[in-house]
């Protein structure tokens, strides 16, 4: 078979979006985006057991408006990661695998993983 003529695979643009398709997506991402994240909580405990001027300097940046921003994010990374890790064990017992029960279940990993990096905000800086 000549090179010209080999069978190309389908691309995104090929399908349509579908919320099980931008989940899986972010759910690679999140994995990432928390393989980062340790590097902070390195940085943390590093800076803990550097000294008092050391981690008042980490307490300064990671409490500015920008550090605050990246801790949300890390924050609900978890929590989706974690959402969606529980989603992923309910598949693996053999449930939810209807269109509806798939789509249903990834609005709900959503909005659950919204709500609780919002309630865990409320709750350490809004002294609940």
């Amino acid at each position: 078979m000549a090179a010209g003529n080999r069978p190309l695979s389908p691309h995104l643009q090929v399908y349509r979006w579908q919320i099980t398709m931008a989940l899986s997506i972010l759910h690679r991402m999140t994995g990432v985006g928390l393989a980062l994240g340790l590097l902070l909580l390195t940085w943390w405990l590093v800076a803990a057991a550097g000294g008092a001027a050391y981690f008042d300097y980490v307490h300064a940046v990671m409490g500015s408006v920008i550090g605050r921003m990246v801790l949300f994010g890390f924050t609900w990374s978890l929590y989706f990661h974690l959402c969606n890790g529980i989603r992923h064990l309910v598949w693996d017992a053999g449930y939810g695998f209807e269109v509806g029960s798939m789509q249903k279940s990834g609005w709900l990993v959503l909005v659950v993983s919204v709500v609780l990096t919002l309630g865990t905000f409320l709750a350490g800086y809004g002294g609940i």
